[in-house]
């Protein structure tokens, strides 16, 4: 009988049990978690620790509650915070903690198993869920204040310890100019006689074959007066006069050289170079030195070389008041990484593309940054304007003009001199160094050689930011990726983007429908609606060269099956499901960019470089911005009152002529979807939850009142096509 009894006890014990795991879904996992707040209805989730386990006292009230309900919406899931991500920072509280979440966002917390709050939160979150799905009311996302706090004390922290490394390297910096050793530099002048004959390319061809080096290059004419005060120390001789209507005739080629590790013995190796400054002895004495070769008379002798240290230093200050003293890298310290930008033209481009871009590779070179583009005519003689009265020049333009062109961001060690190396000469390419580029893919039909490369990391970068101007643009991680949002903010960092700006927010479905209220009728419209509401959104303001067409080469096709096939190294690829749901967004033109950050982030006003906002709010390297939500058709009416050298300089290159791929009105169902618009909402509407909560309630320290606060909701305004 004994043994009857026992066995109904155990039979009833494991009813009760079965009923509770019937009530409560257990989360233990990351993908549980997920799988969970992506369902429809309210989730009471009893956040708990292992060692403690879920609150017992409260599921008699749960079931009792679910019975007298009979609500389909209402769910309980007890999670295990030792286990779910999502939950880390709730990880070792001991006191009972619940959490209400709806359309994947979370509405509503208590703290504390006080079980009248929690019952009368989960009724009144279970109305206002229903008003939300039949239409009649918005979701209103909150956050949790221990975790905000948590959050703020842990950025507080991050903000000290970079505030300290930066003055670590600020200190490291400014007693390292004086502690390391200074390295030997001189200044060479190509005169404006070498320069009015073209003679500057073939001289500067020479230094580099002499293995000198170019650390900063400018064309520029002198006035009179600066004539005068550069000679000013020739002022007794009967010549300085002719000298100054000289060197004040016409454009004059400014360097600073070195050579070697430590570069003392760069001033005698260049005036050994450009031989005696006497024309006429130096073509007696040593005819194959650079005046020999180019200087005519007296004065007039092609170039300029200091001659000692000091004098060195004073020129450099005269021509390059900005630039620092070369120094000499420390002994063991990594060789830095340098910049230098390389031009496929046109004849080239058509015929060998391929095949140079794989010998630049193979010669170790990174391509950073590239881009397809067509100059106009006007653009390419503004380009060559200082090439106009030279023969080759109607040719130049024909050919820079014929096609489209491929400009390079190339990126390794001394990556001027290198890429030079492996260009070769300017002129005589064939027969001085066969095995060199200009050499291999020179065309028969043609003088023009077929690549250019800068002659000096000033000039590089000049030349960058003229073909890869910096630009923003907006990127947005979607709901259905954005669990792995820090993977692909890493891809971000990874591809040298900057995050100027950042933000998250839940789209509501009345602001989804108005947002894609050009798309209503179609046949997606319901799914594109349903998925930009079903969680969080990252909005994100990318700051780098070329941004716009460089972070949809990141991102890839929009079908991420496309993407797996075409570009698998690709964001779609690796995170896209399908052409809906495929992860991530970005701006199709520079246009957009501007309206989109308008909109989502108001009026960000970038520093001279354009590479981050300034505005008061910045963090480091991010601006977190969260504004109140406001109807789409207020901030959509606010909106529209809102609103040098090698061949030649090779810049000022329009972002036009790369414009990313277009719209395609008649893709499929989820493309068509992706290609609605982002808009945000930016009125500040405050509310609290529980203002009738009773004073006795409140003076219980397990309870907290719940404070919300509407986020802006914005959507994308155009997908990427």
């Amino acid at each position: 009988m004994g043994a009857e009894e026992d066995k109904k006890k155990k039979a009833a014990k494991m009813a009760r049990r079965k009923q509770e795991i019937q009530l409560q879904q257990e989360i233990e996992t990351a993908e549980e978690w997920e799988e969970m707040i992506a369902k429809e209805g309210l989730w009471v989730v009893d956040v708990y620790q292992e060692w403690c386990g879920p609150c017992a006292a409260m599921v008699g009230n749960f079931r009792r509650l679910k019975n007298e309900l009979g609500d389909d919406l209402l769910h309980f899931a007890a999670a295990k915070a030792d286990t779910v991500d999502s939950l880390e920072k709730y990880r070792g509280r001991c006191e009972p903690c619940f959490l209400f979440f709806a359309g994947g966002v979370l509405v509503a917390y208590v703290h504390g198993a006080n079980s009248p709050v929690i019952l009368r939160t989960i009724t009144e979150q279970l109305k206002a869920e229903h008003k939300v799905i039949d239409g009649n009311g918005e979701r209103k996302e909150v956050k949790d204040p221990i975790i905000s706090n948590l959050e703020e004390r842990e950025k507080a922290q991050y903000d000290e310890e970079e505030n300290e490394k930066e003055e670590e390297v600020a200190m490291l910096g400014r007693k390292s100019t004086a502690e390391l050793e200074k390295k030997g530099f001189t200044v060479a002048i190509i005169k404006p006689d070498a320069v009015r004959e073209g003679k500057a390319e073939e001289i500067l061809q020479q230094m580099e074959e002499a293995g000198i080096e170019i650390l900063a290059k400018e064309e520029r004419q002198m006035t009179e007066d600066e004539a005068r005060t550069f000679y000013d120390h020739l002022k007794d001789e009967e010549y300085f006069e002719d000298l100054i209507q000289f060197m004040s005739s016409g454009p004059s080629c400014v360097l600073v050289l070195t050579k070697g590790h430590k570069g003392d013995t760069v001033i005698t190796e260049w005036r050994e170079l450009i031989g005696p400054t006497s024309v006429e002895e130096a073509k007696d004495k040593a005819p194959q030195s650079l005046r020999a070769k180019y200087g005519s008379e007296k004065c007039m002798n092609a170039l300029h070389g200091s001659d000692s240290p000091e004098t060195a230093a004073r020129e450099m200050a005269f021509f390059f008041p900005d630039m620092a003293i070369p120094t000499i890298p420390a002994p063991g310290s990594k060789p830095q990484l340098q910049r230098t930008l390389a031009l496929i033209r046109p004849d080239a481009f058509s015929k060998n593309k391929d095949e140079i871009i794989e010998k630049i590779k193979e010669a170790g070179f990174k391509i950073a940054l590239h881009k397809e583009m067509t100059l106009t005519e006007e653009q390419a003689k503004e380009f060559y304007k200082e090439h106009t009265d030279k023969p080759y020049f109607d040719e130049l333009i024909a050919r820079m003009t014929s096609g489209p062109l491929m400009a390079l961001g190339l990126a390794r060690e001394d990556a001027v001199s290198e890429w030079r190396k492996v260009l070769g000469p300017t002129v005589n390419a064939k027969e001085e160094a066969p095995d060199s580029l200009r050499a291999q893919f020179s065309i028969d039909e043609s003088s023009i050689n077929q690549l250019h490369g800068s002659d000096s990391p000033e000039t590089a970068e000049k030349e960058i930011q003229k073909f890869f101007p910096m630009e923003q643009t907006v990127a947005a991680i979607k709901p259905d990726a954005f669990s792995t949002k820090d993977e692909i903010i890493a891809k971000i960092h990874e591809a040298g983007f900057r995050i100027a700006a950042r933000k998250e927010t839940t789209i509501t479905k009345d602001i989804a429908e108005e947002f894609y209220g050009e798309h209503k009728g179609k046949e997606y419209f319901d799914d594109l609606v349903g998925h930009m509401t079903s969680g969080p959104t990252m909005f994100m303001v990318l700051s780098r060269e070329d941004a716009v067409s460089g972070w949809r080469e990141v991102i890839g096709p929009t079908n991420p099956e496309q993407a797996q096939t075409e570009a698998p190294e690709s964001i779609r690829a690796m995170y896209g499901k399908d052409i809906l749901l495929n992860a991530v967004h970005g701006s199709s033109d520079i246009d957009q960019a501007r309206s989109t950050i308008k909109q989502v982030f108001g009026d960000l006003e970038f520093q001279p470089d354009e590479s981050e906002p300034t505005k008061d709010q910045e963090e480091p390297g991010v601006t977190e911005q969260k504004t109140e939500e406001r109807p789409a058709s207020e901030a959509k009416e606010e909106d529209k009152t809102g609103s040098k050298g090698e061949d030649a300089k090779e810049g000022d290159v329009k972002d036009g002529e790369n414009k990313a791929e277009g719209k395609a009105e008649d893709e499929q169902k989820g493309e068509d979807a992706s290609k609605a618009t982002e808009e945000s909402e930016t009125k500040e509407e405050e509310t609290k939850q529980d203002e009738d909560t009773k004073e006795e309630d409140a003076k219980k320290d397990d309870e907290t009142k719940t404070e919300q606060k509407e986020e802006t909701k914005p959507e994308e305004q155009q997908a990427p096509a």
